[in-house]
């Protein structure tokens, strides 16, 4: 199977079964007419080298590191009604990922309930699986996932999405969420409850409205990067609000963030394909917690050769971010790397350079190579 006619099947499977979180391979039972029951797994394996990171604190530090281990499982009762369960290694035992009854209605209209992110940038729908060399996993601009949440940047509640308008490429998500969990330095409301904390219980909302001007992206979960696959020039806006999103024992208030991205990824006959994307975010906890509290950019680009070195392409990236706290603290990250590419986002190897600038800090420089497989 080439790799664009690999891609574009990925991205259908995720429309076609509502998704399994994110599209993978893996084996599918079928009982009947649309009754099945899927199952898969993904790995992330890295070894980093990272300066002054050995025990002595000076020496730069010789790990491996399992950065990720899942398990996918999938659902269909009929045309209209599945479900999915995701699991993670925590690096201590397996948890609870994903788990969501999802309801096809049509392209248009799709309701999900259960545990799942809830809508935000395109950076944190793609996760480490399906972003460039798996970058945005530590989240330096885009901190939806990276502060935390149940777990892996999950949330309880329930979202409405689709696909609308000509081809449908006008994508839509809207959901109510429990919130309070941005691990941030706010409580929890249990925590807050225990603590004699006085707050509303107030939901959080959210949402995200895309515009695909070429080629549409059928699903709710994303996809960083092409890799080659689809000639995509897309425009998304998301946000959250919610009201005592803050709850410290010194004071309650709104959190709310929101975020403007871009993907520009193009097909070059003959030679490969080239992608750009940027994205600006606003973050705002009230003026209680100012360290989590300013705006962040990003910015990447990479180009996927079309001739193949032996088993797969090599695709050279790079990637910029920053983090701007109202505490005047920045947060700065170039990344600079290359991914052979064997099967898509099922088989890969990435070798990045990253360089992390925080005010007042010293610099921090790492070398990295990950081994990412999904079956």
């Amino acid at each position: 199977m080439g790799l664009k006619k690999g891609v574009l099947l990925a991205a259908a499977a995720v429309a076609a079964v509502g998704g399994l979180g994110e599209a993978q391979a893996g084996a599918t039972i079928n009982f009947g007419e649309d009754k099945s029951v899927s199952v898969g797994f993904g790995m992330r394996e890295s070894f980093t080298s990272a300066e002054n990171g050995a025990p002595n604190g000076t020496d730069r530090s010789s790990d491996f590191n399992l950065d990720s281990a899942r398990l996918f499982f999938g659902a269909s009762l009929n045309k209209n009604i599945k479900g999915m369960l995701n699991t993670e290694w925590d690096g201590d035992k397996i948890r609870i990922l994903d788990a969501a009854g999802q309801f096809a209605i049509s392209p248009e209209l799709n309701i999900w309930a259960g545990r799942l992110l809830s809508p935000s940038d395109r950076a944190n729908m793609a996760g480490p699986y399906y972003s460039l060399g798996g970058g945005y996993w530590a989240g330096v601009a885009s901190r939806y996932g990276y502060n935390g949440g149940i777990f892996r940047g999950r949330d309880d509640g329930v979202v409405v999405w689709g696909n609308a308008g000509e081809g449908g490429k006008l994508g839509y998500s809207f959901g109510a969420f429990e919130g309070h969990t941005f691990g941030i330095g706010s409580l929890t409301q249990s925590q807050a409850k225990a603590a004699g904390v006085k707050a509303d219980d107030s939901l959080m909302y959210a949402g995200r409205v895309q515009y695909d001007f070429w080629d549409a992206e059928p699903g709710y979960y994303g996809t960083g990067n092409y890799i080659g696959g689809a000639d995509i020039l897309a425009i998304g806006v998301a946000g959250r609000y919610q009201k005592d999103g803050i709850l410290t024992i010194a004071k309650n208030g709104k959190y709310s963030a929101y975020n403007v991205d871009f993907l520009l990824e193009k097909r070059i006959k003959g030679s490969g394909a080239f992608a750009v994307e940027a994205a600006w975010y606003d973050y705002d906890t009230d003026d209680i917690i100012k360290s989590e509290q300013g705006k962040a950019y990003s910015a990447g680009a990479s180009f996927i050769f079309e001739d193949k070195v032996g088993w797969g392409k090599f695709q050279p990236f790079a990637r910029w971010q920053k983090f701007s706290a109202d505490t005047d603290i920045d947060t700065k990250q170039i990344d600079a790397g290359v991914n052979y590419i064997i099967d898509g986002y099922n088989a890969q190897i990435s070798a990045v350079y990253s360089k992390t600038k925080v005010t007042k800090a010293a610099d921090l420089d790492k070398f990295s190579v990950t081994l990412q497989l999904q079956f």
